[in-house]
Parts: structure tokens; sequence; C-alpha cells
């Protein structure tokens, strides 16, 4: 006879790391200048930039013109990649005052990951 099931058994949790993140961006919002390639670039062509982080995080170069809030959703996926410490809401307040600023941080940011 067989014994009925009173308990689900645990699996394996898929989370890696906290949801907070353990760290700050490795330069602020605002420190375009430590980088001039990337600032220049976004700067005198923007939708180039965009695509090519687009590819770096493994979606397709389209993606920031086909998808609304791209930039908001890119922002994230790099924090989250990172471990760095915020919120969608932090990332969707960052893009909104200075999108361009957002840009040049996510590009510095994944050089130092190597992405």
């Amino acid at each position: 006879m067989a014994q009925p099931v009173t308990s689900q058994p645990m699996g394996t949790p898929l989370l890696i790391g906290t949801v907070q993140g353990h760290r700050d961006w490795t330069t602020g919002l605002f420190g375009c200048f430590s980088d001039c390639g990337s600032c220049l670039c976004t700067w005198c062509c923007l939708p180039c930039m965009l695509c090519t982080l687009s590819t770096r995080l493994g979606d397709c170069m389209c993606m920031p013109y086909c998808v609304p809030g791209s930039s908001i959703a890119m922002r994230t996926r790099v924090r989250t990649l990172g471990g760095i410490q915020g919120s969608v809401c932090s990332d969707c307040v960052a893009t909104t005052i200075c999108g361009a600023c957002v840009i040049c941080q996510m590009s510095r940011e994944m050089d130092a990951m190597g992405l």
C-alpha cells in the first residue's frame, strides 16, 4: 500500500545572489568623462551605442528600438548581472533624468565586468 504525500519535496533554490545586490556601480552616473570614448560615441551616435550595448548583453541589436522602456530594462539587467545595489524604480528615475549618462555608465560597467 502506497503512502500518501503529506508535504512537497524541497528543491534547490534558483536565486544566485541577494535581490538587493552587494556592491555599488564602479563609476557614478555623471562620471561620463572617465571614459571619453563611450561618452563621445553616446553623444555623437546614441543609436549605435544602444545597439552595441544590447548586443553585448546578448539581446538583438534592434531591441532598443522595438521594446518600449528598453533602456530601463538594459540597466536593470546590467545591475542584476553585476550584483549592483538598486531597484527598478531607481533605474527608471536615473534613465528619465539623464538617459545618455545611463548609457555611458552601463558601457563602463560592462567593460569593468568583462562583458
